[in-house]
C-alpha cells in the first residue's frame, strides 16, 4: 500500500486575517477569505476570486475505488505544463488509484491530503497550503491546484510552462573573447545560470515577491562567508519597503533602492552576463533577480566599474590594460571635447597655432551661428538619429543613423550653417560617447555634455575648470549602499589600484576590494607560489 495507517490526526489549520495596511492604495481588495471543506464551495470561491477568467481550467474528477473521493483540479492555461499534469497528476489519481479503497484514507481523522502528498503524488515539488492568497498566487504563476472534498487544504503541485526566450548571446554587452550566454526573461533560467558558475555552497539565493499586484519574483543573491552583511541586511530593507502594485523590469527595483536619484551617474550596476554577476559575487557584491528581465543588478557599483569589460581579464594584461585606459581617454573625450573647442574659438584664440587658426577662421567665415549655437545645434541633430536608429527595426536602424549622420553633416556644411571643424568634433564625440561598456554610463556623459558647453561659451577654460571641479565634488559624494562611488580612487587605496585605470595579472590579484567587504579577502595563495615561472630543474 501507498498509505500507513500510523499518521497523526489531521490539524486544521485557520487562515490568518489579513490586516489592512494596504486598504487606501488597493480600495477594491476583497476580505481574506477562508477555505471551506466543502469542494464545490472551493472551487466556487477561487473562480469567484478571479473572476471567472475564461484561462483558469476548472475540472472536477473521481478518485479511488469505484470513484468514491471527489476532487478537482485547476490550471492556467497557457502557463501549466500540461503534458506533467496529464501524465503525473491525472494518470496518477484517476488510473494509479482507481483500485485502491480510498473511502477509509478520506477520513479526516486520517490526514489524507499529507497522505496523498507523501506517497502518491510522483511530482518533484508539491505544498500543501490553507492560505487563499498563496493558493490564487501559485495558480496565476503556472502552478496546478488539487483540492479533495471535504478538506479545506489544498495541494499546490509545481509543474509551470510557459513560452520563453532561450538562453543567446547579450545584445547589449558583447565581447570578443568570452562566453557568449546571457541572462533570459525566466526567473529561475537566471539563477541557475549564477549557480552553475558557483558551485559553493555558501552561495545564498534569498526569493522574495515585490508588488502587491504582478507579485513578481526577486531574489538577492550573496556568498555568505564573503558578502558585508549590513550591506545584505541594506538590500533587504529597501527591497522591503517597496510598496507599489507592480514591478516589470529590474529598473523599476533600480530606481526604488539607488541613493541618489537626481544624479546623472548610475550608483546600481546592471548587467545580462552570467559571467560578469559571478565575479562581482566573487568579490563580495550582490545580485538582485529579477522575473521577466535578463538584467540584473548588481550592488553596490562603484565608477571605476562601469569602465570595466569581461573581456580585460581574458587577454593578456597588456592589451587590456591599454583598452581600459583607451575607455578614459574616450570619456574625457566625449564629456569636453565640444567644450573645449567652443572655449578656445570664442575666447582663447591665441592658444592655437596660427595656421590653424586660420583655417577656422576661414571655414568659419560666412556661418551665422556662434560656436556654442553650432555645437547645440549638431549635438541635438546627432541625438535625435542616435535615437530614432535604436526606436526604428534593426536591419535599418544602424544604416539610417550612418547615412542620416553623413547626408546632414555634409548639407550643413554646404549650406553655410555649420562649419567643418563642427562636424569633425561633434563626430568624434558621439563615436567617443560608445567606447564606455556600459550604456548608462554613456548616457550620463552625454547629458553632462551639454551643461559644460554651456559653461565653455559663458566663460571658456573657466567655466571648463569650474564644471571640472564641481563634477569631482559631486562624484566624490556619491555612494552606493554606503560605499564611497570613487573609491579606491577617493579615499585611495593602493592594494584596489590592481583593476581601476589599469589591470595586472590574476596572479596579482591576491585580495578582494577592500571597502567593499572586511571578511575572507584572500583569493588566492601569494604572488610568488601564483607567478608563471618555468619548472625548477
Amino acid at each position: 500500500m501507498w498509505f500507513s495507517k500510523n499518521k497523526n490526526n489531521n490539524k486544521k489549520a485557520s487562515i490568518p486575517q489579513s490586516t489592512e495596511t494596504n486598504q487606501a492604495a488597493e480600495p477594491n481588495q476583497k476580505a481574506v477569505l477562508k477555505l471551506k471543506t466543502s469542494l464545490q464551495q472551493n472551487i466556487q470561491i477561487i473562480v469567484d476570486a478571479l473572476g471567472k477568467s475564461s484561462d483558469i481550467i476548472t475540472r472536477e474528477i473521481r478518485i479511488g475505488k469505484e470513484g468514491n473521493i471527489k476532487a478537482g483540479i485547476l490550471y492556467t492555461d497557457g502557463l501549466t505544463d500540461t503534458a506533467s499534469l496529464q501524465n503525473f497528476i491525472l494518470e496518477t489519481l484517476m488510473l494509479d488509484l482507481k483500485d485502491v479503497d480510498l473511502q477509509e484514507k478520506a477520513a479526516p481523522e486520517q490526514n489524507f491530503i499529507s497522505e496523498l502528498k507523501d506517497f502518491a503524488m510522483t511530482v518533484g515539488e508539491i505544498k500543501e497550503v490553507t492560505s487563499l492568497e498563496v493558493i490564487i498566487t501559485s495558480l496565476l504563476s503556472g502552478d496546478t491546484l488539487l483540492l479533495i472534498d471535504g478538506y479545506a487544504q489544498v495541494l499546490i503541485i509545481s509543474n509551470r510552462q510557459w513560452a520563453e526566450r532561450g538562453v543567446t548571446e547579450p545584445a547589449a554587452q558583447t565581447v570578443v573573447r568570452g562566453p557568449r550566454e546571457g541572462f533570459t526573461e525566466n526567473f529561475r533560467i537566471n539563477t541557475s545560470l549564477i549557480r552553475r558558475r558557483i558551485k559553493d555552497p555558501n552561495l545564498r539565493i534569498e526569493s522574495m515577491t515585490v508588488g502587491r499586484r504582478t507579485k513578481t519574483n526577486t531574489a538577492i543573491v550573496y556568498i555568505n562567508d564573503i558578502v558585508n552583511e549590513k550591506i545584505v541586511e541594506e538590500v533587504r530593507f529597501r527591497l522591503d519597503r517597496i510598496d507599489i502594485d507592480g514591478i516589470f523590469d529590474s529598473g523599476n527595483i533600480e530606481e526604488f533602492i539607488q541613493d541618489s536619484t537626481y544624479s546623472p551617474f548610475p550608483t546600481v550596476f546592471n548587467s545580462e552576463r552570467p559571467d560578469v554577476v559571478a565575479s562581482a559575487l566573487l568579490e563580495g557584491r550582490i545580485a538582485i533577480v529579477v522575473d521577466g528581465t535578463p538584467f540584473v543588478l548588481l550592488v553596490p557599483a562603484l565608477f571605476v566599474q562601469f569602465f570595466q569589460s569581461p573581456e580585460d581579464y581574458n587577454q593578456r594584461t597588456v592589451i587590456g590594460s591599454l583598452i581600459r585606459l583607451l575607455r578614459f581617454v574616450a570619456f574625457g573625450i566625449s564629456l569636453l571635447a565640444p567644450a573645449v573647442f567652443i572655449a578656445i574659438t570664442t575666447f582663447h584664440q591665441p592658444m592655437l597655432p596660427p595656421s590653424l587658426l586660420i583655417s577656422l577662421a576661414a571655414q568659419r567665415e560666412g556661418v551665422p551661428f556662434p560656436a556654442f549655437v553650432e555645437a547645440l545645434i549638431m549635438e541635438i541633430t546627432f541625438e535625435i538619429l542616435r535615437e530614432a536608429g535604436i526606436r526604428m527595426p534593426r536591419p535599418i536602424g544602424s544604416a539610417m543613423s550612418i547615412v542620416g549622420a553623413f547626408v546632414i553633416g555634409t548639407a550643413a556644411v554646404e549650406a553655410g550653417l555649420i562649419s567643418a571643424m563642427m562636424v569633425i568634433i561633434v563626430s568624434i564625440t558621439a563615436i567617443t560617447s560608445f567606447v564606455p561598456p556600459s550604456y548608462e554610463m554613456a548616457i550620463s556623459v552625454r547629458i553632462i555634455r551639454f551643461i559644460f558647453m554651456a559653461l565653455a561659451a559663458t566663460f571658456g577654460i573657466f567655466g571648463i575648470t569650474i564644471g571640472l571641479i564641481a563634477l569631482v565634488l559631486h562624484l566624490c559624494s556619491l555612494r552606493s549602499f554606503g560605499i564611497p562611488y570613487m573609491s579606491p580612487i577617493a579615499p585611495f587605496n593602493v592594494s584596489d589600484q590592481k583593476d581601476t585605470f589599469i589591470v595586472l595579472p590574476i596572479w596579482k590579484m591576491i585580495t578582494r576590494p577592500r571597502l567593499i567587504n572586511k571578511k575572507n579577502m584572500v583569493r588566492q595563495q601569494d604572488e610568488a607560489s601564483a607567478k608563471p615561472a618555468p619548472p625548477q630543474k
